[in-house]
């Protein structure tokens, strides 16, 4: 299992074991973090899922496709590691990755 660092939306630190095959969303879901709303359930449709990926693994990750892309502009809390959390595969390459929940729209 790969190692996953969530930051609440109060600041706190969390480091999970993360399975491998799901979702950086799924994860945080199973882990019991209720800030994370994930209404559509993974299918990127909603941006409830909304994070901010540590910058050091930006360029790890696979390119944002065009729904993602379009949903993030939706938010007023949109920064330039933004990402929606059901769309990153957790792998043993992301062995390590950390994300902040996004506040609230």
């Amino acid at each position: 299992m790969a190692k996953l660092t969530i930051v609440n939306r109060a600041g706190e630190e969390t480091t999970i074991e993360a399975e491998t095959g799901l979702s950086v969303m799924e994860n945080i879901r199973d882990a019991g973090f209720d800030e994370l709303l994930s209404l559509c359930g993974g299918s990127c449709s909603c941006a409830t899922c909304h994070v901010y990926v540590d910058d050091a693994w930006l360029d790890k990750l696979d390119a944002m496709g065009i729904d993602e892309n379009e949903l993030l502009d939706s938010s007023d809390h949109r920064q330039d590691s933004s990402r929606l959390s059901c769309q990153i595969e957790m792998s043993d390459a992301l062995d390590g990755l950390k994300v902040v929940i996004a506040p609230e729209d």
